[in-house]
């Protein structure tokens, strides 16, 4: 691994800045893409190959580098929308979105950093899963944090944290311990949630003028975004893992990821979305929908 990226994380010693975030998150899949061209290019398996030749060559020791790397990074995201939002730099409601579009896809970016099989999918899961603790001590009042408590909940509620945040946390460490990267429903899984979901917020506070008949509540300008964005994400990080070898592209794969927003939006348009969680029905659909189309 390139010491640059150590360097740019051990002298900054907290979260880092949003432009160094970027440097550290850019280096590092530069570095994992050169790895994996030299490895490919000399024979064996590139994606195993790949990830261990970047970061150690102990898989062990390079998974713990790719976790710290990746919860710095995570960890880092979070506490620049936190900022924001004690900052009102942002609407509340944009900022709470912006951070849910955000955190999840830029976790996934992470994810060739580790290594292949259960202990590279099980260490990336334990990032989202020490969140989920994190949320349930806050939700429950055990342990307080006002500016996490802004930055996540609708109406400033703490509790509102043991709902659609928690579905989220719960949602990506499930896509990591049980799918992961070789799966195309992790990808539709966390790009529907991540993309979809808040994609459609925004555009149907803005633009969504026009409600759905059956719900009131939900636009068609939402539904509809809804259905591309998370449609469009889940293409892009099909050809992002399939440039690593992780998953094989096709028109079969397109096709699949597109039935799997459409049911997506949907559902999410669904009044029951409103009264249970769409963070929850729509990680359902995905992750249901997604095991019989993939």
């Amino acid at each position: 691994m390139d010491l640059t990226v150590l360097s740019v994380v051990g002298l900054h010693g907290g979260p880092l800045s949003f432009s160094l975030l970027v440097t550290l998150l850019s280096t590092v899949v530069q570095d994992l893409g050169s790895d994996f061209r030299d490895s490919k290019e000399h024979g064996g398996d590139p994606t195993t190959k790949a990830a261990v030749a970047m970061l150690h060559q102990n898989p062990v020791v390079s998974d713990l580098i790719a976790t710290g790397l990746s919860g710095i990074i995570a960890l880092s995201f979070l506490r620049s929308f936190e900022e924001t939002a004690k900052r009102r730099i942002f609407d509340q409601k944009l900022n709470r979105k912006l951070l849910h579009i955000s955190i999840g896809l830029v976790f996934m970016l992470c994810w060739p950093m580790f290594s292949s099989g259960h202990q590279g999918a099980l260490l990336a899961a334990c990032i989202p899963g020490l969140n989920i603790i994190r949320m349930l001590l806050i939700g429950s009042g055990m342990w307080k944090d006002e500016a996490m408590v802004k930055s996540m909940s609708r109406f400033g509620d703490r509790r509102e944290l043991l709902k659609g945040p928690l579905y989220y946390a719960l949602t990506i460490t499930v896509a990591c311990a049980i799918y992961w990267r070789t799966s195309p429903v992790a990808i539709a899984a966390i790009c529907n949630l991540c993309a979809g979901d808040g994609i459609a917020d925004i555009v149907g506070r803005r633009l969504g003028s026009q409600k759905i008949p059956y719900n009131r509540n939900k636009s068609i300008a939402g539904s509809v975004a809804m259905a591309l964005a998370g449609f469009l994400a889940s293409l892009g990080f099909m050809h992002y893992f399939s440039a690593f070898g992780y998953v094989q592209k096709s028109w079969e794969m397109t096709l699949g990821f597109l039935i799997v927003s459409l049911a997506s939006s949907f559902v999410e348009s669904l009044p029951i979305s409103t009264e249970l969680d769409d963070n929850l029905t729509v990680t359902l659909t995905s992750l249901l929908l997604g095991n019989l189309v993939f």
